[in-house]
């Protein structure tokens, strides 16, 4: 769920103007996954425009207050949400940890990094949302160190079903700054794409396990 129009929109043209969402559907990108998608996005690149990254901490912090109550901690998903989520925490004068993607092979062999107590309330910052497991693993972590989370956010979602049934699953709570449907909306009428092509990205969307097979 996006936090609003008016965010989504301007979300949308601000990583659409320094290519932090590139779409080519003529030449399609290859995921990690070995999917074939006609749209790549590093939301990361977000952190070299200092307007822009305070724009979305500014936003992010204003709509977790709203949406969740004010959290005790603030987490980031290693590693693309680490920045964001320590400039949220910044913001919001929060603590903040991190979480890996798995425990460290050696030393103290930590998956959340930072200072966590029991039964403290979290809030999740991550920076694009696909299929949602990678996400939802940071959630176990924080859950299995003790921590209360109540919700996620992230920069970015594809909107996939296969991940709204997997936060479903988890009783977690999304909400994002921006998602597909107005990114396309938004490329169109900017003329960043054609009619054409957005109805390709449009079909993309449905199946993209599948697409481009």
């Amino acid at each position: 769920m996006i936090f609003n129009t008016d965010t989504a929109k301007k979300t949308a043209e601000l990583l659409l103007q320094i290519n932090a969402i590139k779409l080519n559907p003529k030449n399609p990108f290859t995921w990690a996954s070995g999917w074939k998608s006609p749209i790549y996005c590093d939301n990361r690149i977000t952190l070299s425009f200092p307007p822009i990254r305070n724009y979305m901490r500014e936003e992010f912090s204003k709509h977790i207050e709203k949406e969740f109550g004010r959290p005790d901690v603030i987490a980031g998903v290693a590693t693309g949400a680490i920045g964001m989520g320590m400039l949220v925490a910044e913001y919001m004068g929060l603590p903040f940890v991190y979480v890996r993607p798995e425990p460290k092979k050696h030393g103290r062999q930590n998956q959340v990094e930072g200072f966590l107590q029991k039964g403290q309330n979290v809030i999740v910052v991550e920076d694009l949302i696909s299929t949602g497991n990678s996400s939802l693993l940071a959630v176990e972590a924080l859950r299995a160190a003790g921590a209360n989370v109540k919700g996620m956010v992230a920069i970015f979602t594809y909107g996939f079903d296969i991940a709204v049934e997997n936060f479903k699953k988890a009783n977690i709570t999304l909400h994002t700054l921006g998602d597909y449907g107005t990114l396309l909306e938004l490329a169109a009428a900017k003329s960043y794409i054609t009619e054409a092509e957005q109805e390709t990205l449009k079909e993309w969307r449905h199946s993209p396990a599948t697409w481009g097979q």
